[in-house]
């Protein structure tokens, strides 16, 4: 008998798509044309778009960039219709680093901002070696060293604390683990403020390691949003987590203590605790105590982004299915074990679009700073309105400061929906 089966031994090559289901008439048909609303809409937004760039294209095209006052820009540009973007021009070391930040050490603002994207690149990208988280964790020591300056023995000691803390935790162990975190957390506070200081300063009399000391009211501009906003993300996430899981605990302290934080500070504004952190705070201080304003800036933002970040967090643990937990437990995993491994690492992705957004809200309410004094971008226009060369501009000034923004927060949205392409389990 004969056997009449056939079994091809190569593969087909694709067959190109139907006639009209490609190019840009297709596109457009699917995505700006599919139905009469979606048309209108495409319309009606279209030439509104039209208009909006004919209005504004003399103000860009005319503009001008290297007058030096305002007077003289508005005759340069005359009845075009320009804008008057010299400004920039002249003082855009005042938009990076602050109308007082000394001119000799600006070098060190622009290393600092280097090496924190040096620091940043392997926390945000994993497919980098590994090794590179050590320079991120020893990046925040630097950089307090950098920025404000002194002897680099005091962030050392600072640093030496949290390894002590660490070091206690391992050697109280026997005690159990709520015994040996206690002792983790005094040992380093007791550390820092009884011996550190005075350890850095023996030290730096044998070792300078000096800067010179830069004081915080002399910072501004886009530096100082950038070290309040990137130091309350950094700190607010861990402090977000640790609420979240406090709030679902069955502890009735810890869970009461979540809670009665979490609520209070969400219904409270964040310039309410600011401003009580410039006038308030001192008088719960003893006298004499000198508290640096951005420090209470960035401890106020920091506790502020954590509570909202406890509340996405908690949503996206809510979200997942019960047997999750059930799976953890049957493998005999004990609670941080099966948060570690199981429930955070799915939590923290369904969580990515609220966190970010979170962060980009951070970013931008670093601009109430200017109410409690701290020349940050907004917070430049008092003195640039007050210089007799540039008063009575507006446009341009916050026309400058909202395309700084955009990118920086434009930034961060597209690398959220990169996270969460890259992080994205199911098939479809």
């Amino acid at each position: 008998m004969t056997d009449a089966s056939f079994f091809r031994k190569e593969i087909i090559p694709p067959s190109a798509p139907p006639p009209g289901l490609t190019g840009p008439w297709n596109w457009a048909r699917t995505n700006l044309f599919p139905g009469p609303i979606s048309s209108i809409q495409t319309v009606v937004f279209g030439a509104l778009a039209i208009w909006l760039v004919v209005w504004a294209f003399p103000w860009f095209w005319y503009s001008n960039w290297t007058a030096p006052n305002l007077r003289t820009c508005r005759e340069l540009i005359g009845d075009t219709g320009g804008g008057c973007f010299a400004f920039f021009t002249e003082r855009w070391h005042q938009f990076l680093f602050g109308s007082t930040f000394p001119a000799t050490e600006r070098w060190r603002m622009v290393l600092s901002f280097v090496l924190m994207l040096v620091a940043l690149a392997p926390l945000l990208y994993p497919m980098l070696p590994r090794r590179m988280t050590y320079f991120s964790i020893a990046f925040p020591f630097l950089v307090i060293w950098l920025i404000w300056g002194g002897t680099l023995w005091l962030p050392i000691m600072i640093a030496l604390g949290f390894g002590l803390g660490w070091l206690a935790y391992r050697l109280a162990r026997p005690l159990g683990n709520l015994g040996a975190s206690i002792i983790a957390v005094v040992v380093p506070i007791l550390w820092w403020y009884f011996l550190a200081s005075e350890v850095a300063d023996q030290l730096s009399q044998f070792i300078g390691l000096k800067l010179p000391v830069i004081q915080s009211r002399n910072l501004g501009g886009l530096a100082i949003a950038v070290i309040i906003g990137l130091s309350g993300i950094l700190l607010s996430l861990p402090l977000g987590i640790l609420l979240a899981l406090g709030r679902q605990s069955n502890l009735f302290i810890l869970h009461a203590v979540s809670v009665g934080f979490i609520e209070f500070i969400r219904g409270v504004p964040l310039i309410t605790i600011l401003i009580a952190a410039q006038s308030v705070l001192g008088y719960f201080l003893p006298p004499g105590t000198n508290f640096d304003i951005v420090l209470r800036v960035i401890i106020l933002v920091t506790l502020f982004s954590a509570a909202y970040n406890a509340e996405t967090i908690r949503g996206a643990l809510a979200a997942l299915p019960r047997g999750q937990y059930e799976a953890a437990n049957s493998m005999g995993m004990d609670y941080w074990t099966s948060q570690r491994l199981i429930i955070l690492p799915q939590a923290m992705k369904i969580s990515i679009p609220g966190i970010v957004g979170n962060f980009i809200g951070l970013f931008k309410d670093t601009t109430l700073v200017s109410i409690i004094g701290i020349y940050d971008l907004v917070g430049l226009f008092g003195p640039l309105d007050a210089s007799t060369d540039w008063k009575g501009i507006y446009w341009e000034f916050y026309f400058i400061i909202a395309v700084i923004f955009f990118i920086i927060c434009f930034s961060m949205s597209r690398y959220s929906i990169w996270l969460e392409r890259r992080l994205r389990t199911d098939i479809r």
